[in-house]
């Protein structure tokens, strides 16, 4: 576990416990040893810090390469915030540039670690679950390790798209953990690929009941604001 994180974990993870008092159902399914790959929805930054506080093992999270670049004061926040706590380096411009995500991803899937990712690419702009991206399920087969579903609710009234810092409503977050899927043996065409893409956002979906866009979800510039924290993305696809 990452220095940074491992300092986390004793003092802002029980503090998000304490305060906000999220409800977690189904945290059972969460393997305790192994790699595994959490595929979540994606409604707030606040996601990440719930996810990383209700588990116990180190989350490694995708994060789009500008966190890793950015400049003054708060560029160097985040850019130190990233690297400490373990976070995985996404290109979003393509090609061999975002493959460089796997890179990463696939040392710490076989180091028994586990990695989050949002498949939606980006924060939900109206609260709607939209089309995932092919980048969970190139993982999951190039990793062989199984993939759970990860449900949020109420973290965008917790910390909306835009704002700096969370506010406190206890008893709103929800992270509802599925059963784990296990993708072994199918193929790593684009069509099966789509397939168990597709299957993993109805796991999702039916964790959140949101309704369901099939479309990518518009960047986050067309959306509106900007956080200043850790995004994971899912590769495009």
């Amino acid at each position: 576990m990452p220095p940074l994180y491992s300092i986390g974990k004793v003092t802002v993870g029980p503090a998000l416990l304490l305060g906000w008092r999220p409800k977690v159902e189904g945290k059972e399914n969460v393997p305790a040893a192994g790699g595994v790959i959490l595929a979540a929805n994606h409604l707030s930054v606040a996601d990440e810090y719930f996810l990383g506080a209700v588990l116990p093992r180190h989350v490694a999270f995708w994060a789009k390469a500008e966190y890793f670049v950015g400049t003054g004061f708060r560029g160097l926040v985040t850019r130190s915030l990233v690297t400490g706590l373990g976070a995985i380096r996404v290109e979003r411009g393509g090609g061999r540039a975002a493959l460089s995500a796997f890179d990463g991803a696939i040392p710490v899937l076989a180091a028994g670690g586990q990695v989050a990712v949002f498949p939606e690419g980006t924060r939900s702009p109206d609260g709607r679950l939209y089309r995932g991206r092919t980048g969970v399920a190139r993982l999951a087969l190039a990793a062989g390790v199984p993939v759970v579903p990860v449900g949020f609710a109420g973290t965008d009234e917790i910390q909306p798209i835009g704002t700096l810092w969370p506010k406190l409503k206890r008893g709103k977050a929800v992270v509802r953990f599925g059963k784990p899927m296990d993708f072994t043996g199918r193929s790593d065409d684009r069509a099966e690929m789509r397939r168990i893409t597709d299957e993993v956002m109805a796991e999702i979906q039916r964790l959140t009941g949101q309704e369901y866009v099939p479309r990518y979800a518009p960047p986050r510039t067309a959306a509106g604001g900007a956080g200043p924290a850790t995004s994971g993305e899912g590769l495009a696809g």
